[in-house]
């Protein structure tokens, strides 16, 4: 049985544990039937229009013992998030619950112009003006945080804009990344995770590839679907929004002929995006690999770069070269076309994550002049590549070698 692999189960709540004010079917027998299996239970929301208090009572009145420390709101989650962040005063773009929230972890949230944080929650009532104001606050240097980024929730009506609709327009005026608090996000996941020792065996249950799902493995946790769906979309095995199961209701947690899968968490991080990259292998005429030292990273790497919207693949790597090491290139051929995600992932320090399919191509040089460096090059020059730097960007050898390959057999024809 599943709930014989697992020590704490995680609770999403909206469509695993109740629908509007009905709990879903089993729901209320299985979390009395943990409990008497001494198992350990906390329930996750990214719902930021409630209190830990307001949540247990709900939960109570439809029959499911619960206490405040069990329950970790997208609200409550934030304000221990800004706590630890020592901000003092902020203003936030939430209804009563999320304000009063930050006012017990002593934030002052009356004011309007020069604070520490922006904290963006759901308010139906937030005008173009608030967003205006948030972005001149975040402007002049204040930290900008959100409780969730649901876009959208659901409605007899159909799905209405959400909180990530608020965090998109003030992104899109600021050019600044929020830091996201709840599901998918790694906050709330370390702070259910805090109350229990490594050796705890944990697992999410949750109904929602893109949050209960790809956050629980982002934090290395096993993840159990609520749907009754038996597949899902997603057609890589090393997708993090796959869960390990899928269940069609809770009592299924008992069942002695399911299994779970274990969560092998990957070398690689989640990507935000999916991007075209190229990179250009150049040789000398004493066949050494021309290198460059990244400035961004510190590494050594074969030239390369991203496709910018209107360029062939072949443009976007002439120009990258002449930019990076001032030298100019035609193509002669291409290598490869790479996409492993061990390798061809990458996180930059504003927090991004890309992963690049890179295509990769042999140039060869027919003008400019080799600089050492610049604002993208500590410094560039050539290798033999029997001897090349220990720092080596972890790709870029199997591109070469694939590259050497391609001209051994070359000169074979």
């Amino acid at each position: 049985m599943i709930v014989d692999e697992f020590d704490v189960f995680f609770f999403d709540l909206d469509g695993v544990i109740y629908i509007g004010s009905e709990p879903l079917p089993e729901a209320v027998e299985t979390l009395e039937r943990l409990r008497r299996d001494r198992k350990m239970i906390r329930f996750l929301t990214n719902d930021p229009c409630t209190t830990r208090k307001k949540t247990v009572s709900r939960l109570n009145r439809l029959g499911i013992e619960a206490s405040d420390e069990e329950v970790i709101t997208s609200g409550w989650a934030t304000a221990q998030y800004l706590q630890k962040e020592k901000i003092r005063t902020a203003l936030v773009l939430g209804d009563e619950h999320l304000k009063w929230e930050c006012q017990q972890v002593g934030i002052t949230i009356d004011v309007q112009d020069t604070v520490d944080a922006v904290v963006v929650g759901w308010d139906g009532d937030v005008s173009f003006h608030d967003i205006q104001l948030a972005a001149r606050c975040i402007h002049k240097g204040a930290t900008f945080v959100a409780t969730n980024p649901d876009r959208t929730y659901p409605t007899p009506e159909g799905p209405l804009p959400a909180v990530g609709a608020m965090v998109e327009a003030i992104r899109v005026s600021t050019e600044k990344r929020p830091i996201i608090v709840g599901k998918p996000y790694p906050y709330m996941f370390e702070k259910a995770m805090a109350d229990f020792s490594s050796s705890d065996r944990i697992v999410m249950v949750g109904d929602n590839p893109y949050t209960d799902v790809l956050g629980a493995h982002q934090s290395g946790i096993p993840t159990i679907l609520i749907s009754d769906q038996e597949t899902t979309k997603f057609p890589s095995a090393r997708d993090f929004r796959n869960p390990d199961v899928t269940i069609p209701n809770l009592k299924c947690l008992f069942d002695r002929k399911i299994e779970i899968k274990h969560w092998i968490s990957p070398s690689f991080s989640w990507p935000d995006h999916i991007k075209a990259g190229v990179a250009g292998i150049i040789f000398d005429e004493k066949q050494r690999v021309l290198l460059m030292k990244r400035a961004d990273n510190g590494l050594w790497g074969i030239p390369s770069g991203h496709v910018e919207p209107g360029e062939t693949v072949e443009e976007a790597i002439i120009r990258e070269i002449r930019e990076e090491t001032g030298l100019q290139v035609k193509v002669s051929r291409l290598i490869g076309v790479y996409s492993d995600p061990a390798s061809q992932i990458f996180e930059y320090p504003n927090g991004k994550v890309s992963h690049f399919i890179t295509n990769c191509f042999e140039c060869e040089v027919v003008g400019g002049n080799l600089i050492k460096g610049n604002e993208e090059t500590l410094d560039v020059r050539y290798f033999d590549c029997n001897q090349l730097p220990e720092d080596l960007l972890l790709m870029h050898p199997r591109w070469l070698e694939d590259a050497l390959e391609e001209r051994q057999l070359s000169y074979i024809r």
